[in-house]
């Protein structure tokens, strides 16, 4: 499956950071983990801190598939607003939901500083901005919602976004819990520690097929080596759905441009993360080099051909939206990428095992917050490996709906 196109940023500016070997002998572990990317290195880790053998299995280099595409902006709000993710699951799921991925964002600032690359990590403000005048009352009630559950956060109106910002709008929820993150760096960071903690990685060795049964499970890879595990987690992104019935997440093509560094941030009030309440959305960052990054433009375009072909028109677009933005600031194009995006009926992700293969176990981060996801599922299935009860379970279960 190609999973981006163009010359995603965070490939490009970090280079080869690692290479691990290809598997070429049959092993014995624990656990094996199919996907090395953001997913797959917090699950290496959390598994590796509670002392479970683990492989590692990547079919590319490491993070060399969706997360090279991602922005990485950390979140805890998910593209499923609090109000309407009530409807959905119930208001106590719901708000849980929310307060794990604003606990996740804190974690992935420590993670970062654990293994070493806190300085590609930074706390942010959020700005979450009503498209329409018609998005104004749902502000309104999102924003009370989310004060009611003790999430910091300010209304702001039209007078209060054109004070701080370039450009204005009817409304805003302005967030004081979110970060930004280089998830490339950070992925390749996470999985040196864990092979420092004796976690087997393997890139470039694609797993062909598997067998489960009542005692564990046999991954057989396409040069024929085999991995004899007791359990398998797929990790394996947008690439999993192919292994699983029924179809769970509607893909879609996510468009985003990188600029050159810059010196003028005018109109940008603290660099933080924006983004806006139509769908699709865009959505705007930072880089610790100071460029810009800008994403969105999403389609329901899911041939990589077709979306190389519609790049460039989608950039001019990006550039557009970034000049109506900030009018002040010269946007000098560096980068410009495609990625594959999916998204599920509610916006949550799926951590569970496959219906009646208790062996098998996926962390399907689908959605705009994969990394805080991630972190959530590395959690949830560290517990259930180490038998431990962990209510938050049944949130993402894979039967749900």
């Amino acid at each position: 499956m190609d999973l981006n196109s163009g010359y995603p940023f965070w490939a490009v500016k970090n280079g080869l950071l690692s290479i691990y070997p290809r598997l070429q002998n049959d092993l014995t572990c624990e656990v094996v983990v199919i996907g090395g990317g953001i997913s797959g290195a917090l699950i290496a880790h959390y598994l590796s801190e509670a002392n479970i053998d683990t492989v590692v299995l990547e079919k590319r280099e490491l993070a060399g598939g969706s997360t090279s595409a991602s922005t990485a902006l950390l979140q805890y709000e998910i593209d499923t607003p609090l109000t309407e993710l009530v409807k959905l699951v119930g208001e106590q799921q719901a708000v849980r939901a929310y307060h794990l991925c604003r606990e996740a964002i804190d974690k992935v600032a420590d993670l970062a500083q654990k293994v070493g690359v806190a300085d590609h990590f930074s706390h942010k403000t959020s700005l979450y901005l009503a498209s329409s005048r018609w998005h104004v009352k749902q502000l309104r009630q999102e924003f009370a919602l989310r004060q009611a559950y003790g999430f910091n956060l300010d209304y702001l109106d039209k007078g209060a976004i054109g004070e701080r910002f370039s450009f204005t709008a009817p409304a805003a929820l302005y967030s004081y819990n979110a970060g930004e993150v280089d998830a490339f760096q950070l992925a390749h960071a996470i999985f040196k520690h864990s092979a420092q903690r004796g976690v087997q990685i393997f890139d470039r060795t694609a797993a062909k097929e598997w067998q489960a049964d009542s005692a564990g499970v046999t991954v057989t890879t396409e040069t024929g080596c085999q991995i004899h595990a007791k359990y398998l987690i797929l990790a394996a992104g947008y690439e999993a759905q192919h292994y699983i019935k029924p179809k769970l997440v509607k893909f879609r093509s996510s468009y985003a441009l990188a600029s050159e560094p810059l010196t003028d941030f005018s109109g940008w009030y603290e660099q933080c993360l924006i983004w806006e309440s139509a769908r699709p959305y865009v959505y705007l960052r930072t880089t610790s080099e100071g460029r810009a990054i800008i994403g969105g433009e999403d389609d329901q375009i899911d041939l990589p051909a077709k979306r190389d072909a519609l790049l460039e028109r989608k950039a001019a677009k990006l550039t557009k939206r970034f000049n109506q933005f900030f009018p002040h600031i010269p946007l000098h194009i560096d980068y410009r990428w495609a990625g594959t995006f999916g998204e599920t009926s509610d916006g949550l992700p799926y951590i569970d095992n496959l219906p009646d293969q208790p062996r098998i176990l996926v962390a399907l981060g689908y959605g705009g917050n994969g990394i805080t996801y991630s972190v959530v599922a590395a959690e949830l299935l560290r517990d259930r490996l180490c038998q431990r009860t962990n209510p938050d379970a049944t949130i993402f279960r894979l039967d749900r709906h």
